[in-house]
């Protein structure tokens, strides 16, 4: 699958995703876009995947229609989800069109 990265999304997670193609917003000169025109701009270049750290995106936008699954993970910090990784590995791989997922984080 093609992922995209939110801005806050820790890139070390890119290592964990193993057959998928992981691009970051920054990467695609999309840094500057909001989510909504984001996930347009994501959907038409065909990505299938949108990786973020957002846990307002689920009452920012309307899926409906959408082919782009969102998969929210629900820290930022590399250290504290380091241990967590496979739960948000296990999200992307299981993400179908449209899906909205949200990555409980255990608090260690």
């Amino acid at each position: 699958m093609r992922v995209l990265f939110d801005q806050a999304t820790p890139v070390p997670i890119r290592g964990f995703l193993v057959g998928h193609t992981v691009r970051t917003a920054a990467q695609e000169h999309w840094d500057t876009l909001k989510n909504g025109d984001l996930l347009t701009v994501a959907e038409h270049a065909g990505f299938e995947v949108f990786l973020t750290t957002d846990k307002n995106m689920r009452y920012q936008l309307n899926m409906v229609g959408r082919t782009i699954a969102v998969v929210v993970i629900g820290v930022q910090q590399w250290p504290a989800l380091q241990s967590h990784v496979a739960l948000v590995v296990a999200a992307v791989n299981a993400a179908t069109p449209g899906s909205f997922t949200e990555v409980d984080i255990p608090v260690d």
